[in-house]
């Protein structure tokens, strides 16, 4: 039996020697480990039962006893290498390998005890259950240390555009993948609760959530400009409810989570476009006047107002053309947002004060864009660095 099984591949590693494999390869092992366990016990152990049984007959206590001692060895053999894997040191990726090992320690925990099924072997079937449990609670804590991971990550990575955050993406796939394995996780729950194991799943996914958003926040903080600070959220709150609702995660975390999440994402838009555009609209007001006409208003101070405009507009185009809103739809809709305030605001200010320097000397120098600049030049915001230098290079 022993001899089979080292045919297969299966090794005896210590815990220190799977602490020192690469993930690759470890990876690779499990793997194949999870293919041996199905051969050992739907065929070898089988089979040498079989051959036990007739060897044996008519000798019962005789006949269990000599199969669990006759195999007692290739079992520890097989089981040693899960035992290393749940004993070795807890990282993110190794969760869902061990839900696939606990996967199938429970697929063929039921045919072991079959074949196990006499006092003799009591100690084999016990060293089985223990691997599944042990498998399940390092599985359990592995959860625990991902929900902190993620609520202290100080990765470093500073996305400058604004961006979605390599952060955001490797946590919403991780949940996405975590779906994958519904039915395990379930099982996994109740090993140690018996609780609602739905309810289980919802209260971790939106924990780790949490924990995703309250990093965030921390993240956002180390932006100088507070405009970029609201974008930076907004792309990323929206990029984690887009996701959750293209998926499974949609019906553990309710239509009341997405909604919640959606009207944050726009809240974010909102205080982008208060903080980056409400000083510029200021310059297209004239305190005075009647509203109407030009009345009251010196041609100096007329002059002043599309200075600063220009300054400013061209300051911001220059800045925000290269921060990225990765969305499409997003996208334009946080321009229209801007372009509904602004272009209505220009057109009315070029209307009424605009004749004023028209008709003076050099006065383009003032009146620097028509409404259909601004329009065009807004098409260009949000668009990020890489895209403005392909097109200088077109």
């Amino acid at each position: 039996m022993e001899g089979s099984l080292k045919k297969l591949g299966v090794e005896k590693l210590s815990k220190d020697d799977v602490q020192k494999m690469q993930w690759e390869a470890l990876e690779a092992k499990i793997g194949n480990w999870i293919h041996f366990v199905r051969i050992a016990v739907k065929l070898l152990f089988a089979a040498e039962r079989k051959v036990s049984d007739q060897i044996f007959e008519g000798m019962e206590s005789f006949m269990d006893q000599c199969f669990a001692e006759g195999t007692a060895s290739a079992v520890s053999l097989l089981l040693s290498f899960g035992e290393a894997i749940a004993k070795s040191k807890r990282s993110p990726e190794k969760l869902f390998v061990l839900l696939d090992m606990y996967e199938i320690m429970k697929e063929v925990q039921p045919e072991f005890n079959t074949l196990y099924a006499s006092i003799s072997a009591a100690e084999l079937r016990e060293s089985v259950s223990a691997l599944t449990k042990r498998l399940a609670e390092t599985a359990q804590e592995t959860f625990v240390d991902f929900e902190e991971a993620v609520e202290k990550d100080a990765t470093k990575t500073a996305v400058l555009d604004g961006t979605v955050h390599p952060l955001t993406s490797y946590v919403i796939n991780y949940v996405k993948f975590l779906f994958d394995y519904q039915s395990t996780l379930k099982q996994l729950f109740l090993e140690f609760e018996a609780i609602d194991p739905d309810a289980q799943l919802a209260k971790i996914t939106t924990r780790i959530m949490q924990a995703l958003q309250n990093n965030l926040d921390g993240k956002s903080k180390n932006y100088k400009d507070q405009a970029l600070t609201q974008l930076f959220m907004m792309n990323n709150i929206h990029y984690i409810v887009r996701s959750v609702r293209r998926s499974d995660a949609k019906d553990m975390l309710g239509d009341d989570w997405v909604q919640i999440h959606r009207r944050v994402v726009q809240q974010h838009a909102n205080q982008y476009k208060r903080i980056s555009w409400s000083k510029i609209l200021q310059c297209l007001t004239v305190a005075g006047g009647d509203g109407i006409s030009t009345a009251g208003v010196s041609r100096g101070t007329v002059k002043e107002k599309f200075k600063t405009f220009n300054t400013q507009f061209e300051e911001l185009h220059q800045r925000q053309s290269t921060w990225t809103v990765p969305d499409s739809e997003l996208r334009e809709s946080l321009r229209l947002a801007v372009a509904e305030v602004l272009l209505p605001a220009y057109r009315s200010f070029k209307t009424r004060f605009g004749p004023m320097i028209e008709g003076g000397k050099n006065p383009s120098k003032y009146i620097r864009f028509q409404p259909e600049d601004l329009e065009r030049m807004l098409a260009e915001f949000f668009e990020g660095k890489q895209a403005q230098e392909q097109k200088r290079l077109i």
